[in-house]
């Protein structure tokens, strides 16, 4: 059975056609198999109990991507993470999905969570050529960098912080904020 946690309505620019309706709607269930993934982010978190954060053009976002044929969330995740900003990942975990839908077409974006194994140099990313910044930040803090307006990408991160205390021995809290 699927449950609605928690529903947003946003919206969204498109340049050639204007500004769009778009509702987000938040699960703790695995992916219908009806809906199509379109991209599999992570929430990653350091043994310290911080949160890894890539910065692009001085916004802070989750990193993640498009699946690649055949390959499974965590193998995406993975992937993602190492081609973008360079950093290896251990112990990950699904957390849920949210649901967008707009024009009439609805698609889905995975969330799972992870711990960081190894912070490599940044290297630019193979397929855009940026090079994103990364920040360690303090875990109390992730909802202020990430700022999401809307309630559902909020209740998204509280779910990952709970899973995380939960499978993870975090053995202190760091409450140092810094760039890696």
């Amino acid at each position: 059975m699927i449950i609605k946690c928690i529903e947003d309505i946003g919206y969204k620019t498109r340049y050639q056609r204007g500004v769009i309706m778009v509702k987000y709607t938040w699960f703790k269930e695995n992916v219908p198999d009806n809906l199509k993934v379109r991209q599999v982010y992570g929430i990653v978190f350091t043994n310290d109990k911080r949160v890894l954060l890539k910065i692009d053009d001085n916004k802070y976002e989750l990193t993640g991507g498009k699946p690649q044929y055949n390959e499974t969330y965590e193998e995406t995740l993975k992937r993602e993470y190492i081609e973008e900003i360079n950093v290896f990942l251990s112990d990950i975990y699904y957390l849920g999905y949210l649901l967008i839908e707009e024009d009439n077409i609805s698609y889905v974006q995975v969330r799972m969570i992870a711990k960081v194994e190894k912070i490599n140099e940044l290297k630019p990313d193979k397929d855009n050529g940026k090079l994103y910044q990364r920040k360690l930040v303090n875990i109390k803090n992730i909802k202020k960098y990430l700022n999401y307006s809307g309630v559902a990408g909020n209740k998204m991160i509280d779910d990952a912080i709970n899973l995380a205390n939960i499978v993870y021995n975090f053995s202190y809290q760091n409450e140092l904020e810094e760039f890696v």
